[in-house]
C-alpha cells in the first residue's frame, strides 16, 4: 500500500494542515506504509524541513483533478489524504472514480469534498451530522486529533500540577508563519500584567523577533525570543502556561495538559476558540485585532486573564487537569486504522 497526501502550507495558509498531515504520515510510515506528499509549501524553509527531516518525499502540487489522478497513477498510490480549503469536490470525486480510497481532513464544513473517510478532529465535532456520500464514514471529535509523535511522546502519565513557588515559565507561539503578527501584541499584554514570568516567544521572522526584543519588560519579567524550532514540543512540555492562536496546535496543548491562553486570529478559529473556552479547557484572551489598542476594553480584559494564569497556581492546575483529560493522544492511530482498513478492502 502507498498513500499520497495533498496539502499545502505558506504565508497565509499557515502550517496547520501540513502539521496534522505530518502526524498521520508518521503513523503510517511507522506501520510500513510509504507516504508521498504532493504539496506547495510556498518556499517556506521550516515547512520543507518538516518533510525532509522525516524522509518524507515531496512532489509538486498537481493543478487540478485530472493532474492529481495522473500523479497518483505515476506514484502508484492506493489512497489519498486531502487536507486543503482550496481543493474542490471534483478532486475527491476523480480519485474515487479511479478506484482509490480518499480520506478528507475537514474543519466542520465538508466544502463539497468527496471522500470515503472524513476526519474532523475539532472539539464537539461529533455533535454535528452532515450528509455524507453513500458508504462514507466520519471520524469526529478530539478522539481523532492528529498529533505528532514529538508531542505524544511527551504527554505526561497524569495531569501535571502547579508549583506556586516557581516563577511561571511561559511559551508564546502563533504558528509557523504568524501571518497576522500576533507575537509582539501578546508579548506586550503579558508584560502589562506586571506579574513575574520567564517567557519564550517564538517569532516567525526577524521583523517579529525584533519587535518583541524591543518591548520593555518589568521587574521579574524575562523574555527570550527564538526563531521557529522543532524543539517547540519540548519547550511546551516544560512550560507552566502557553499563549497561542486557537487552531490545530490547541489539541497538542490539551494533550500535554498545558494551561493555555488562546487568541482567535481568523474567522475559522472562532468556533474552536469559543468551545474550548466555554468548556473550561483553555482561557480566552479574545480577538487579535481588538487587542492591538492598549487602552481598549478587550486589551484590559486580556491582561486580566493572563495575570490570573500567571499568579494563580491552583487555577492553572485545574485547567491542566481538564485539558489533559480531553485529548488522549491516540487519535492518529485510530485514523490510520480506518484509512488502512478501507484502502486494503478496496485493493483488488
Amino acid at each position: 500500500m502507498r498513500v499520497g497526501i495533498r496539502c499545502d502550507a505558506g504565508g497565509r495558509t499557515g502550517v496547520g494542515h501540513l502539521i496534522r498531515c505530518v502526524a498521520l504520515a508518521e503513523e503510517l510510515v511507522g506501520r510500513g506504509v510509504p507516504v508521498h506528499f504532493l504539496s506547495d509549501l510556498g518556499g517556506f524553509a521550516w515547512a520543507e524541513q518538516q518533510l525532509a527531516g522525516r524522509g518524507l518525499p515531496r512532489h509538486p502540487a498537481p493543478d487540478g483533478p485530472d493532474a492529481l489522478v495522473a500523479a497518483a497513477d505515476r506514484l502508484g498510490l492506493d489512497a489519498l489524504v486531502l487536507d486543503s480549503y482550496e481543493l474542490s469536490g471534483a478532486h475527491g470525486a476523480a480519485l474515487r472514480a479511479s478506484g482509490r480510497t480518499v480520506l478528507a481532513v475537514v474543519d466542520a464544513d465538508l466544502r463539497g469534498q468527496q471522500a470515503d473517510v472524513y476526519v474532523d478532529q475539532n472539539l464537539d465535532a461529533e455533535l454535528a451530522a452532515p450528509d455524507l456520500p453513500p458508504g462514507a464514514v466520519r471520524l469526529a471529535g478530539l478522539r481523532y486529533a492528529l498529533l505528532r509523535t514529538a508531542v505524544r511522546e511527551l504527554r505526561p502519565p497524569a495531569a501535571p500540577g502547579a508549583d506556586p513557588g516557581r516563577v511561571p515559565r511561559v511559551v508564546c507561539f502563533f504558528g509557523g508563519t504568524d501571518a497576522y503578527r500576533a507575537a509582539p501584541v501578546l508579548a506586550g499584554l503579558l508584560i502589562r500584567t506586571g506579574a513575574p514570568f520567564d517567557a519564550t516567544v517564538i517569532g516567525a521572522d526577524e521583523g517579529l523577533r525584533a519587535e518583541v526584543r524591543a518591548l520593555a519588560t518589568g521587574p521579574g519579567q524575562l523574555v527570550e525570543v527564538l526563531a521557529p524550532t522543532d524543539d517547540l514540543p519540548k519547550l511546551l512540555a516544560g512550560a507552566d502556561v502557553a499563549v497561542s492562536a486557537s487552531g490545530t496546535s490547541t489539541w497538542e496543548l490539551l494533550c500535554l495538559g498545558l494551561p493555555a491562553a488562546l487568541v482567535w486570529v481568523v474567522d475559522n478559529q472562532i468556533v474552536g476558540y469559543g468551545r474550548a473556552v466555554e468548556r473550561g479547557l483553555a482561557a480566552g484572551v479574545g480577538h487579535l485585532p481588538s487587542l492591538r489598542e492598549p487602552g481598549s476594553a478587550e486589551a484590559l480584559a486580556a491582561v486580566a486573564v493572563l495575570r490570573d494564569l500567571l499568579t494563580d497556581a491552583a487555577a492553572r492546575a485545574a485547567l491542566a487537569a481538564r485539558a489533559w483529560a480531553a485529548v488522549d493522544g491516540r487519535g492518529v492511530a485510530r485514523v490510520a486504522d480506518e484509512l488502512i482498513g478501507r484502502a486494503a478492502d478496496a485493493v483488488p
